[in-house]
C-alpha cells in the first residue's frame, strides 16, 4: 500500500486503530514516520466514533424509520418512514430544530408533491441545498425503482419542494436503482451522483453494486452509471455517503467481515481522481449484530446518522447519530474558531442559529 493511501485509512478508521497499525507495520520500520509526516501535510486527523444514541420516540415512532440525509447546516433532518399519515408505503419526512442544541421536532410529511402512494425512499439533499435526491417504486418509470430529483428556490424551506423528476433511463435501469448520494467536486468542478443498483434478477436480496454517474447537478443530467468495484462485493452493497472533500465513503454492507448482517464500512482516497480504498468495517462500537446501514454524514464530517434494528429501539428500524472530533486538518482552524463562537461542549451540545 502507498504511504498516502496508509495515511487515509488511518486517518479514517477511528475505532480500528490497531488494524491500521498493523497494515503501518507490515509496510516497514519507516512506516509510522512517514505516515506521521503526511498527516502533518496532507489530510485531516479525526478521532474515534462515539457509542451510538437511539434520537428517541419525537423522531422515532413504532414503525420503520430509516435512510436519513441531514442538511448543510445540521437543522433539517430527513428521514424514510412508514409511520402513519403518509400517502403509502414509505414516505419522506423531515425533523427541524432551531439550532445545534436544541431537540429535533416531530417529524412532518413532504407532502403529496413529493411522496406518492408507492415507497419514495432515502432522500439526500445537493451540497448547495436546491436538490433534493431519492428513490421511488412509483409508476412509471425506467425500472422496479428508479432515482428522483425535486427541486427548490429557497434552499431553506423544506416544504417547498417541486415535483419530481426522473433522471431517466440513461441513468437508471431495468431492476431497483436505490440510495443516491451526490458529491460536487470543488476540485474538478464535476458532480457525481453514486447510487446502488440490483444486477440479480428481482426477488434477490443480493447482487446490490455500488455505481457512479457525473453529469451536471444544476441540471439534472447525468450519463450512463459505471461501476465501481472497489466499493462492490459479490454481496449487498447500497446506501452511501461522502465526506464533503471527496476523501472519505461510508457505505452499508453485507459482505463477511462485518459484526452482523449488514454494517457499517469505510473507504478512503488521497485524491477525487484516485481510486476508493478496499472498505474497512467500523467495528463493533458503531455496529451491532443485527442489522446498521442507510449511513448520512454531516457536511463537517463529524456527525454520522444511520438506522438500525438493534435491541431497544421503539420500532422496527430506528434512526441513530454518533459523533467523532476532527483533531488535524487543513479546515480545523476554521471549524475551531465556529466551536468556539457557536458551539458548547460537544459538537451535539453546540449552539448555531439558522440564517435568513
Amino acid at each position: 500500500m502507498k504511504p498516502s493511501m496508509r495515511v487515509f485509512a488511518l486517518l479514517s478508521c477511528g475505532t480500528l486503530f490497531q488494524a491500521c497499525r498493523l497494515d503501518m507495520e507490515s509496510a516497514g520500520p519507516n512506516a509510522h514516520r512517514s505516515v506521521a509526516a503526511d498527516v502533518m501535510s496532507d489530510g485531516p486527523e479525526w478521532g474515534p466514533w462515539s457509542t451510538p444514541i437511539n434520537l428517541g420516540p419525537v423522531v422515532n415512532s413504532s414503525a420503520d424509520d430509516n435512510r436519513p440525509a441531514i442538511s448543510k447546516d445540521g437543522l433539517s433532518l430527513y428521514i424514510t418512514s412508514g409511520r402513519p399519515g403518509g400517502f403509502g408505503g414509505l414516505d419522506i419526512w423531515v425533523s427541524n430544530r432551531a439550532s445545534l442544541d436544541d431537540p429535533w421536532g416531530p417529524p412532518q410529511n413532504l407532502g403529496p408533491t413529493v411522496n406518492s402512494s408507492s415507497n419514495d425512499a432515502a432522500p439526500t439533499l445537493s451540497p448547495d441545498g436546491h436538490q433534493l435526491y431519492f428513490h421511488s417504486f412509483r409508476p412509471g418509470g425506467c425500472g422496479i425503482a428508479d432515482i428522483y430529483v425535486s427541486r427548490r428556490h429557497d434552499r431553506r424551506d423544506d416544504f417547498g419542494w417541486g415535483p419530481p423528476e426522473d433522471l431517466g433511463c440513461i441513468v437508471n435501469t431495468p431492476y431497483v436503482n436505490a440510495g443516491p448520494t451526490i458529491f460536487a467536486d470543488e476540485t474538478t468542478g464535476t458532480t457525481t451522483l453514486y447510487f446502488t443498483v440490483q444486477n440479480n434478477p428481482p426477488g434477490s436480496d443480493q447482487g446490490f453494486d455500488i455505481y457512479a454517474s457525473t453529469g451536471a447537478e444544476d441540471e439534472g443530467a447525468f450519463g450512463p452509471p459505471v461501476l465501481v468495484p472497489e466499493l462492490s462485493s459479490p454481496f449487498r452493497d447500497t446506501r452511501t455517503t461522502i465526506r464533503r472533500d471527496g476523501l472519505e465513503m461510508i457505505l452499508s454492507s453485507g459482505r463477511p467481515g462485518g459484526v452482523g448482517n449488514e454494517d457499517l464500512w469505510v473507504s478512503t482516497r488521497a485524491s477525487t481522481l484516485d481510486p476508493w480504498s478496499t472498505p474497512v468495517n467500523l467495528g463493533a462500537v458503531v455496529n451491532t449484530t443485527t442489522f446498521d446501514g442507510g449511513p448520512a454524514l454531516s457536511f463537517d464530517g463529524t456527525t454520522l446518522y444511520f438506522h438500525s434494528n438493534r435491541p431497544g429501539g421503539f420500532g422496527g428500524n430506528d434512526l441513530y447519530v454518533t459523533t467523532r472530533t476532527l483533531l488535524r486538518g487543513p479546515d480545523v482552524a476554521e471549524d475551531a474558531g465556529v466551536e468556539k463562537q457557536h458551539r458548547g461542549k460537544t459538537h451535539a451540545t453546540g449552539r448555531t442559529h439558522r440564517k435568513g
